[in-house]
């Protein structure tokens, strides 16, 4: 007979704690001066970053306008008040300021022989540009953009990697309060009309083609057949990158050199403050990609807190995040100038020559704060790589994770390799609200395996089924205060219901952001994979997080997928799991028994899996985040092409595999 204690998942422990802030911090990091002018302009003093948070979201007027105030917002008329209602969906923010987020980005003119962007790539050689530089781009791109007609309201859509010409289109279109959008070229096009066939773009921006490490990707063809299904576009501006020709195209020098001539002013359109700046697509993993509209004045209000407060980003510093257009990190990325500091652009494979090339980038550019994901460091570790001790990294001070959860092996990788000195700041976010949720920032400790708390001004909770906040157990992340960044809407819904439906569905009222989360005693919490993946059986629920650290822990498995399909007449369904050996190991009858036990003794026998198969490979979105639900609903027996777009998967192979299981089921 087996009891309760037999099924249940064991326990989590206590937190350990991994590294302490380091000595002084709070005098030399942003964060600390940003307490000290609290205390000199407002009277208001915090002892601990815990009862900053819980001002910064129990008295969310006080501490939003400090931060407009703090960073010295521009508003070119005077706002009513600072939130007309806590209600969600429907709260407003700065009701009557008029602002313009490109003018925040380019408005340090004692930076002008300053380096604001590195821009790496494989398909030419590197670029460097100054603020000063930036601003004058932008200001030729503006007058390009207004020659083609582009107004306040207008779509400018770009099929463009990561490059200075994006980042100087999106600046030159968001100033002119038109609405920028993009895509990652490595989408075909089907996954672009996708995306931009709902919002109607007056302009298109494309590229010829790109390389990836050493790969020649022409782009000619997609780029016609894109435009071809883009009835709204009446101009397409060609960014020369592989060096072919796009027909009926205006050129980018073209663009930047044409009227009115190279004296019209760098101008800058006020707009509401939720007057629409961007629209970011959801992955497109669950259906038709979602088109999440962002406003001015969220982006800037947040990016402005994340990027100082958080990410400790100031004159001098400089930010890498290997990251693609189509990913909200790029919005993130180039949000950097706001604050004074510098960027590195990276176009190609991050991986080639091999895992060393990304630490090789970081030496070469000297990044303050630098992104780099969950995996690629796993890789790393598994190498035997020693970053610090192989390259001059000096410079860092932050080492930033987000996309896919890091184990605690990840952690303790990093601190071996860094020490106290460099903070470990893994975090998770979203598209939804472009920006951090949960995070780390200066003065938080690292704890083993967890990310260090909530971001200030976020009120995030774990509810349980009954929407009561929990501590110590998993339950819904949810936001149960309004955020500045919170999305305007999704584009075309009119009436606001699928915006409703998707966020507000399940606790009224209340944002429910979809990921299943458990936080500790401390404000530390994991997040165990989405709350629609969970491995419910027999009512014994489990993150599909916490069945990858103890499978991937093992040294002879390099990935993983695990995949609950339920019994329709209410039996305990199937427990598949999808093993990729690593390099030199097979997944035979040893190694199944050994991943057994191991699920069995160190999580739950009711989640032993039934099944344990080996697969070449896991697939992924883009971002990295493995296709949990997709994979569920093509072994229940969904045509691929069904369920998902191909373009939002990097292994067209990997995919393939499960396909061709779920044809045979």
């Amino acid at each position: 007979m087996t009891t309760a204690d037999d099924t249940a998942p064991a326990r989590p422990a206590p937190p350990a704690l991994l590294a302490e802030p380091p000595a002084g911090i709070r005098e030399r990091s942003r964060i600390g001066h940003y307490l000290d002018w609290l205390e000199r302009e407002r009277g208001l003093s915090f002892a601990t970053y815990d009862e900053l948070w819980t001002w910064s979201v129990t008295d969310l007027e006080a501490f939003w306008s400090s931060v407009w105030d703090h960073f010295g917002v521009v508003s070119h008329t005077p706002h009513h008040r600072v939130l007309g209602s806590r209600e969600m969906p429907g709260a407003r923010w700065f009701e009557g300021a008029t602002l313009n987020l490109a003018e925040h980005m380019l408005r340090h003119h004692d930076l002008d022989d300053e380096t604001a962007v590195i821009a790496v790539s494989q398909t030419r050689p590197d670029i460097e540009l100054t603020f000063g530089e930036v601003r004058e781009q932008v200001r030729r791109a503006q007058a390009g953009l207004k020659a083609l007609g582009v107004r306040r309201g207008d779509r400018v859509a770009a099929y463009l990697p990561n490059i200075p010409e994006t980042m100087i289109a999106y600046l030159a279109t968001i100033s002119l309060g038109a609405v920028w959008a993009s895509c990652a070229p490595e989408f075909g096009a089907t996954g672009v009309l996708d995306r931009f066939r709902q919002i109607e773009p007056k302009v298109l921006l494309t590229v010829d083609g790109y390389r990836y490490g050493t790969k020649r990707i022409e782009r000619v063809d997609e780029a016609r057949e894109i435009r071809a299904g883009l009835p709204s576009v009446e101009h397409v501006v060609h960014v020369p990158y592989l060096g072919l020709p796009i027909e009926a195209a205006v050129s980018w020098e073209e663009l930047l050199g044409g009227p009115p001539g190279p004296d019209a002013p760098l101008e800058f359109e006020a707009v509401p403050f939720d007057h629409p700046v961007s629209v970011l697509f959801t992955s497109g993993t669950t259906g038709q990609p979602k088109p999440i509209v962002h406003g001015h004045g969220g982006l800037l209000l947040e990016h402005l807190k994340n990027h100082a407060l958080h990410w400790d980003l100031g004159t001098g510093d400089r930010l890498l995040w290997f990251t693609t257009t189509a990913w909200m990190m790029w919005n993130a990325l180039v949000s950097t100038l706001l604050v004074r500091a510098g960027i590195v652009m990276i176009d190609g494979d991050i991986t080639h020559p091999d895992t060393s090339q990304q630490w090789r980038l970081a030496e070469r550019t000297r990044p303050t704060v630098m992104g780099i994901s969950a995996g690629l460091l796993m890789q790393c570790r598994r190498e035997g790589r020693h970053p610090a001790k192989e390259f001059d990294l000096g410079s860092l001070h932050q080492l930033g994770v987000v996309g896919s959860p890091l184990p605690p092996e990840g952690y303790q990788y990093v601190h071996e390799q860094f020490g106290d000195e460099v903070l470990l700041n893994v975090g998770s976010g979203g598209t939804d609200v472009c920006s951090g949720i949960v995070q780390a920032n200066p003065l938080s400790p690292v704890w083993l395996g967890e990310m260090s708390g909530r971001s200030l001004g976020v009120d995030a909770h774990a509810f349980d089924d009954h929407g009561r906040p929990v501590v110590g157990e998993l339950g819904e992340l949810v936001i149960t205060s309004p955020m500045p960044s919170m999305p305007v809407g999704f584009w075309g819904d009119t009436d606001g219901s699928t915006y409703r439906a998707a966020y507000f569905d399940v606790y009224p009222g209340v944002w429910r952001h979809g990921d299943w989360i458990r936080f500790s005693g401390t404000g530390s919490c994991v997040i165990t994979g989405r709350s629609d993946a969970t491995l419910n059986r027999g009512g014994v629920r489990l993150g599909t997080a916490e069945y990858y650290r103890v499978v991937e822990g093992m040294p002879e498995v390099s990935d993983s997928l695990v995949v609950h399909l339920e019994d329709p007449d209410g039996g305990a369904g199937e427990l598949l799991l999808f093993v990729t050996p690593a390099d030199g190991a097979v997944l035979d009858d040893a190694l199944r028994g050994r991943i057994r036990t191991a699920i069995r003794t160190r999580l739950s026998p009711r989640h032993t899996p039934d099944g344990i198969v080996a697969a070449p490979a896991i697939p992924r979105t883009r971002t990295g985040k493995k296709l949990e639900l997709p994979i569920k609903r093509i072994l229940a027996g969904s045509p691929a092409a069904t369920v998902l777009d191909p373009d939002a998967v990097d292994d067209a192979e990997a995919l393939a595999f499960f396909a061709a299981i779920g044809a045979d089921r």
